[in-house]
């Protein structure tokens, strides 16, 4: 009767284990699902700034039937200029924020998933961006793409100005712990670590 119910013990923790092991399958899943999208916007800005990406390839082909005012727009070239420092501010930040030590890792983690929906954001407005601006994606006026242009250009500008407010903000909340840090560890030395 003890085997019977041993084994029984042993088949459930078994299904549990299972049953976790697909959790964690899915967990994982999901991360490297993330990763790709967050890996491949990057890449694609990061070849970008560096130029080995065919920009002439890309936008100037496909700019050739839409007229020059708006294949010209000086705002087009702005918007991924500020796509640009968006991703290379927030890698910088992030990258420093987590070398800190300053917060638990669910604060790493709520911050990391303030910065992916930002850059999956900023990864839109550049796909938008794109198929405004090339010939043959959608039926518009030069008014109508360069009023899709600002719209983009002003959404832009917004993440752009979050990021630096959240960079700040969350830059100052670590200066605010290591300077308590310091404190404590002074007044500790002063008092010294035992209690009576």
């Amino acid at each position: 009767m003890n085997k019977l119910k041993a084994q029984d013990q042993e088949v459930k923790q078994l299904l549990l284990d299972v049953e976790k092991l697909a959790q964690f399958k899915k967990i994982l899943s999901d991360m490297k699902s993330a990763y790709t999208v967050v890996m491949r916007g990057y890449t694609t800005v990061r070849d970008i700034s560096k130029g080995d990406f065919n920009l002439h390839k890309v936008f100037l082909d496909g700019l050739m039937a839409v007229s020059p005012v708006v294949r010209n727009y000086k705002k087009t070239a702005d918007i991924v200029s500020m796509q640009l420092n968006t991703l290379r501010e927030y890698k910088a930040a992030f990258n420093r924020f987590k070398a800190s030590n300053m917060f638990q890792p669910d604060e790493v983690l709520y911050i990391g998933r303030v910065y992916n929906n930002l850059l999956d954001a900023s990864l839109k407005n550049l796909s938008d961006l794109t198929t405004v601006v090339t010939a043959g994606r959608l039926r518009m006026s030069d008014a109508e793409r360069l009023s899709v242009i600002d719209r983009l250009y002003d959404d832009s500008l917004d993440k752009l100005s979050f990021l630096r407010s959240f960079n700040n903000n969350t830059s100052v909340l670590a200066l605010q712990r290591r300077r308590q840090l310091r404190e404590v560890r002074t007044v500790e030395g002063l008092y010294g670590r035992s209690n009576p």
